[in-house]
């Protein structure tokens, strides 16, 4: 039995492919990479033209392991691209870490013949470090949202799946490198080829840059009650200087007994005690992922004193600040 393959018929074929360099930083995310080099390839048959080409670079020139741990062959070292390539860097989970200063002169030098340059998952950490998000919208994964904002103050930072402003694009990782390659392939050649290659992943969803990574809070709690979700929201946004119970239960129309109940209903917890998990959840990712003292990570969560803040850490993640900082650097460095 054979099957006749789709195609889509381009009026103009381009004389040359676009070309692609994934730069690959040791233990880069599988998945984003996957789903933007396939969009590529979906696209080259489904035109059945060779519109996009790509190859791999990486410090060495030799071979990178991925998060999953499977070994990639590289195609060339950082060295000397064309202006009309388009350089992605694809990041993981130890960003800072893989973003060398070998990485970030290479960056800055290639940056200034023009080429479009973009960070896929945590990579836009490695872009604003190199200088080239100064001034300019960008995302990056949700869980690497509070450490960036600390750093780079300069960028203007998203919750978007990916974000496109000028020459530079980003994306939250995952399956957004899929939204921002039908982006590319709808503005280099159409929106029915784009439409065609999400058809053929099996994403019936096309996200623009509009939409946001992570999911809406009565999703993600599992509970759709509109005040609860507007306390949470409330919470969410004001971690620095934290806000009373009996503020919030106003804001929204309600008592603070009828507040605690409602938390105690559907969360299992009081509004206090949800709120302290929501500032700690943050202190741990400012302390894995910043060099920012205990005592300003503290500041940043609403705590005015470090022994408070070490009190309460303890107590939630049985281990203090600095203990969590130095088990994280030494696993970093094995």
């Amino acid at each position: 039995m054979s099957f006749q393959r789709p195609t889509i018929k381009l009026e103009n074929i381009p004389d040359k492919p676009r070309r692609f360099v994934f730069v690959l930083v040791e233990d880069f995310t599988l998945l984003s990479f996957a789903s933007a080099i396939e969009a590529l390839r979906i696209a080259n048959r489904m035109s059945d033209a060779a519109l996009y080409e790509w190859i791999f670079a990486g410090e060495g020139g030799e071979t990178v392991t991925c998060s999953a741990g499977t070994e990639f062959k590289l195609d060339m070292d950082l060295g000397e691209l064309s202006r009309d390539d388009t350089v992605l860097i694809c990041g993981g989970g130890n960003i800072q870490k893989a973003t060398t200063k070998r990485l970030v002169s290479w960056l800055r030098r290639e940056a200034r013949k023009g080429p479009v340059i973009g960070g896929l998952c945590t990579a836009a950490y490695t872009l604003a470090t190199a200088g080239l998000l100064d001034g300019k919208r960008a995302t990056i994964h949700w869980e690497n949202r509070d450490s960036f904002e600390e750093e780079f103050d300069e960028v203007e930072l998203t919750k978007s799946v990916f974000t496109i402003d000028g020459k530079r694009m980003t994306t939250a990782g995952g399956t957004s490198s899929i939204d921002l390659m039908l982006k590319i392939i709808a503005d280099d050649h159409g929106a029915e080829l784009a439409n065609a290659v999400a058809d053929q992943q099996i994403y019936s969803s096309i996200r623009t840059d509009q939409d946001t990574q992570r999911l809406s809070v009565p999703t993600r709690i599992g509970v759709r009650h509109p005040k609860l979700s507007l306390v949470i929201q409330m919470m969410e946004n004001n971690i620095e200087e934290p806000i009373s119970p009996s503020l919030m239960a106003k804001e929204v129309g309600m008592s603070t007994r009828q507040l605690e109940r409602l938390f105690r209903r559907y969360l299992n917890r009081s509004p206090k005690r949800y709120y302290m998990e929501l500032r700690l959840q943050k202190a741990r990712n400012l302390l894995m992922q910043t060099d920012m003292s205990v005592i300003n990570v503290a500041l940043a969560c609403g705590f005015a004193s470090p022994s408070h803040f070490s009190k309460c850490y303890r107590a939630h993640y049985n281990t203090t600040p600095y203990r969590e900082r130095g088990t994280h650097s030494a696993r970093l460095s094995i």
